[in-house]
């Protein structure tokens, strides 16, 4: 039971006991409003008067007076939040929450085992029925939440899918999202640990996400893992798969925010033999003539084409240059702080086919992180690295490189998406040889949060198609 002492009315503070320094125990001080937000969540907490010795149950102060009518200052809300009141990311941890360092930065995680949910779900039908035909996969599943979201997107369908996998299954927040911490300058950030790198790692880049998903692979002991990627994590999980495919051995990507390469038209070959004893007749000076001008015609356009990109290219650099010195100042942070207070839980409805499932209980979730202290620098910076980062761009881009993925991959998205049509799923999955495809009816960009069931039935068939489990039904393949 940790005990929270009130003993400052006018200046409404709360003092707990922190640990101790120098054998004593320094006071932490915490406004009204986030203690009351940790006593709605936690039961452990409790909290007693200066005058008095007696215990008070959670949400109140004194005998009588309720927590929330304590006087005080308001401060500047963004979406619901008070943000003079911001703390550290583990004071909003769930119980069941874990954190580890990696490279100086406290990675928020949570890991579901097949064995230990195995009571939670006697009552699942979808589970229950896996169970009784479950064949353990030697591979553990790693799940990457999109932009704006976080591992509690992965709350319905967490446990589920341990049950239907067998296997462990691990979610995290990527840095600049959850309770994952912060960096306050990143570009001056120096991980700590064996690192052989000369040029220090942007943690809010796709290379750092890339290197966090790798290090839970290990983490869990495990030489593969199946990456789940929902929206911009199906990036996270592509972009692994071409680090290492060695270490990725099937992906299931959720509304793919991976723009889908357009149709490409075969090139008609001409007739190799079609005027070439004209072309290359040595009697024939016209046609001579007429080639090694087409020749030098083709050298010039060549040349002022390589001018051209390369000028783009400056002018690119330039306007990235600028963007992110922008997107690095005051006044992009003031923004990023006004589009999430007036258009933020708006945003989270509209990824839903149904609004009406949006609770307060799916807000809460959403909106926890905005309770983190450096919560809008850091958007602003993943924001900033995303649109101008240093990170090179893979060579091929990653819409050509697709064609090159032989692992086994699912594509599931809802055919209400309006924030990644499904067209562009659709697309997706033929430009990747060999995969699958679902379409949920009536589901928006949330599949795992819309139709948690559908989605593990999806998932469930997916995993006996590819791993031999034959009484499920196999997935046709996309056309």
């Amino acid at each position: 039971m940790i005990t929270f002492t009130y003993n400052n009315y006018n200046n409404n503070q709360f003092v707990i006991p922190g640990p101790p320094v120098a054998g004593k125990f320094p006071a932490v001080k915490l406004k009204p409003s986030v203690l009351q937000f940790l006593l709605d969540r936690h039961s452990r907490f409790s909290i007693k008067t200066a005058a008095s010795s007696s215990f008070v149950g959670p949400g109140s102060v004194g005998s009588s007076e309720p927590l929330s009518t304590v006087k005080k200052k308001k401060g500047k809300r963004i979406a619901g939040i008070d943000q003079d009141e911001l703390v550290d990311p583990k004071l909003l941890a769930d119980p069941d929450s874990c954190f580890c360092e990696f490279q100086g930065l406290q990675l928020h995680h949570k890991i579901c085992d097949s064995e230990s949910e195995t009571h939670d779900l006697s009552h699942d039908e979808t589970a229950t029925d896996s169970s009784k035909r479950l064949e353990k996969l030697k591979f553990p599943m790693i799940l990457l939440h999109g932009f704006g979201a976080s591992l509690f997107s992965w709350n319905p369908v967490m446990k589920r899918l341990a049950k239907v996998a067998g296997s462990r299954v691990l979610s995290f927040d990527r840095p600049a999202f959850g309770l994952t911490s912060r960096v306050d300058n990143p570009s001056q950030y120096a991980p700590t640990g064996d690192i052989k790198d000369t040029k220090p790692l942007n943690p809010y880049s796709m290379a750092f996400s890339v290197l966090a998903t790798l290090y839970f692979i290990d983490f869990l002991g495990a030489d593969k893992a199946i990456l789940v990627g929902h929206s911009a994590g199906c990036l996270v999980a592509a972009q692994t798969y071409f680090q290492a495919p060695e270490r990725v051995a099937a992906m299931i990507l959720v509304a793919p925010a991976i723009i889908a390469p357009s149709t490409s038209h075969k090139k008609v070959k001409a007739n190799d033999k079609q005027d070439s004893s004209n072309s290359d007749n040595p009697k024939n000076p016209f046609f001579n003539l007429l080639s090694i001008v087409s020749k030098f015609s083709r050298f010039i356009a060549q040349t002022v084409i390589r001018l051209f990109k390369g000028m783009a290219s400056m002018v690119d650099s330039l306007y990235k240059k600028a963007l992110s010195a922008f997107l690095r100042s005051p006044i992009a942070v003031m923004l990023v702080r006004m589009v999430i207070d007036k258009f933020g839980v708006a945003g989270i409805k509209n990824a839903w086919y149904d609004a009406s499932q949006v609770t307060d209980s799916v807000l809460e979730s959403y909106t926890r992180p905005l309770r983190t202290k450096g919560w809008d620098r850091a958007l602003v910076e993943f924001t900033a690295e995303m649109l101008a980062g240093s990170v090179p761009e893979l060579n091929p881009p990653l819409p050509e490189k697709l064609k090159e993925i032989s692992c086994p991959v699912l594509i599931v998205t809802g055919d209400s998406d309006r924030l990644v049509p499904s067209w562009n799923s659709v697309k997706l999955s033929q430009a990747i040889p060999g995969s699958h495809l679902e379409v949920i009816k009536k589901c928006g960009h949330i599949p795992h949060e819309e139709k948690p069931e559908e989605f593990v039935r999806i998932v469930d068939n997916f995993l006996t198609s590819v791993f031999g489990r034959t009484e499920s039904q196999p997935l046709p393949a996309a056309v």
